[in-house]
């Protein structure tokens, strides 16, 4: 099911599930998990994307794994605040997931995430360029998912 907010998807968990965060790219799925608390977002992998049926497979693996009960998908919402062919194309892919495994699934708004992260790598973590590339996607999905959960701790 997808629900129209991080705290519908909270509120939908059986007690003690975990989060998922995504960073779905073209080519790669960043992800992170939430702790079982829903208070702290660790990056675990990316996947280099085939084709949907093997993504979905992988993904599926992840939440049997990890006794993951929500997605937090990164929706690439324009500057501007508006919704362009990104965005349609990550809550296609939502949608898609959502008619092949039954998670529930809200939407966080990451404009800036990949920025933020890059900048942090190359500040902070003095990162070279080949190096960030290997981490970029799931400290995205560390960042979209914690703004998730942070968000969740404020309307408490």
């Amino acid at each position: 099911m997808i629900h129209p907010s991080i705290a519908a998807l909270a509120a939908s968990l059986r007690p003690r599930a975990r989060l998922l965060g995504l960073d779905v790219g073209s080519k790669t799925l960043g992800m992170a998990v939430s702790d079982s608390g829903l208070k702290v977002a660790t990056s675990i992998d990316t996947i280099r994307r085939v084709k949907f049926t093997v993504d979905v497979e992988i993904l599926a693996k992840v939440i049997a794994e990890r006794d993951i009960g929500g997605l937090v998908i990164g929706l690439p919402v324009s500057m501007d605040g508006t919704e362009g062919p990104a965005c349609r194309s990550v809550r296609q892919f939502g949608a898609n997931v959502d008619s092949r495994l039954d998670v529930g699934i809200a939407f966080w708004d990451e404009r800036l995430s990949t920025s933020a992260v890059q900048r942090f790598l190359i500040d902070e973590a003095d990162m070279s360029r080949s190096k960030r590339a290997q981490v970029v996607d799931k400290m995205a999905a560390t960042y979209i998912l914690q703004g998730a959960l942070d968000s969740l701790k404020a309307s408490l």
